[in-house]
């Protein structure tokens, strides 16, 4: 529901658009709170799991005969890990920034996702099905992450109506 703000005409368009903008500034930090909350909980869940899992492969797995898959194990493992402590790390951030902590700021390097680390998947490809699968969901993360950044942090496009409010401002 679209609603109007009446403000004196002294004030202009350009006033009402600006209020517009706030408006829905303030409409999309609940939703953006709820998002980083849930997404941390997800991400925390799939990092015990990760733990579980390579520490269950690795421990009592078929892996355990042979040094190459161990060591391809322990790499893959690692990548995983760091993925998701990016993933962690980004989002308290962005919690951070989210309740004015004066110490979070858009510039800090945890405000950015930075560049994914891709497991290799012909190694992946004998491990076993569970550690697959949270191999594959901790990029999928990532990946939600990375556009949930991008487009947190696009500028916001003009919507039409307030082109069309620009153009009439500008003849006046």
């Amino acid at each position: 529901m679209v609603t109007a703000i009446a403000l004196p005409r002294s004030h202009g368009i350009h006033r009402f658009m600006v209020a517009r903008q706030s408006d829905m500034i303030a409409i999309a930090a609940p939703v953006q709170r709820a998002q980083v909350e849930n997404l941390y909980v997800e991400a925390m869940v799939l990092a015990d799991e990760a733990h579980a899992a390579f520490a269950a492969q690795r421990d009592l797995g078929d892996i355990r005969r042979e040094g190459l898959m161990q060591i391809s194990l322990a790499c893959e493992s690692l990548k995983t890990t760091t993925r998701l402590m990016h993933v962690i790390a980004w989002l308290l951030h962005r919690r951070a920034m989210m309740a004015g902590d004066p110490g979070a700021g858009p510039d800090d390097s945890a405000a950015r996702i930075g560049e994914p680390v891709a497991a290799d998947w012909d190694v992946c490809a004998g491990f076993e099905a569970s550690v697959r699968r949270i191999i594959a969901a901790s990029e999928r993360l990532f990946e939600r992450i990375a556009g949930l950044e991008v487009g947190w942090d696009a500028p916001q496009a003009a919507t039409p109506v307030q082109r069309l409010l620009a153009q009439l401002e500008a003849r006046l």
